[in-house]
């Protein structure tokens, strides 16, 4: 029986469209929205974000650096931020029907400047009971620690947990820790795959 409903965040509630980040800093920095995913990615310094290894105000001077931008640190969260826009991907009803019968909790690959600006943004993630990030725990999924950490929180066993991700990969790693996981492709099939497991919302 599934006790703990586990959720990916980008992809999965709130969707990432990164050409529209890229098109936002495009007329700030001397690079067209093309080259700029070379150049911040050149710098290695997201992996640094993610989990936690690197100050946000740190991260943002270097990038603005690499960008060759110039806007205060304020500007550059909400730039850095419009990676989501302001729609969400399953319907908020979901979570507060979940919630009433399981423990939800939120596992992401996230980092200080995208989570807080979620909070104020998103209220749907008002319903989860707990969340498992990346840049406080220190590492990313795949990685087995994040995983094991998700688990310890859910108050229950690796099995009696269920999990969606849109990336197969760390769908395949929660496998290997024992998780009950399932690839997230739109909110059509998360609804047959919980109704699969008789998780009633």
């Amino acid at each position: 029986m599934t006790k703990t409903v586990i959720f990916d965040l980008g992809g999965v509630i709130v969707p990432l469209d990164f050409p529209r980040a890229y098109q936002a800093l495009e007329g700030r920095t001397p690079y067209p929205a093309s080259e700029i995913p070379a150049r911040i990615a050149s710098t290695g310094l997201v992996p640094e974000l993610e989990t936690g290894r690197i100050e946000p105000e740190a991260f943002a001077e270097r990038i603005c650096d690499a960008l060759g931008l110039r806007v205060s640190y304020e500007e550059f969260c909400e730039l850095w931020s419009t990676v989501f826009p302001p729609r969400t991907l399953i319907p908020e009803g979901l979570l507060a029907g979940l919630r009433r019968r399981h423990r939800l909790l939120l596992l992401s690959n996230t980092n200080a400047i995208h989570f807080p600006y979620i909070r104020r943004n998103f209220p749907i993630l008002e319903h989860f009971d707990d969340f498992v990030l990346s840049y406080e725990v220190g590492a990313m999924k795949p990685a087995r620690e994040i995983y094991r950490e998700a688990i310890a929180r859910s108050g229950c066993e690796p099995q009696e947990c269920f999990f969606t991700d849109d990336v197969a990969d760390n769908v395949e790693a929660a496998r290997r820790e024992g998780i009950d996981a399932e690839q997230f492709h739109g909110y059509e099939q998360l609804e047959r795959d919980l109704r699969a497991r008789g998780i009633d919302w």
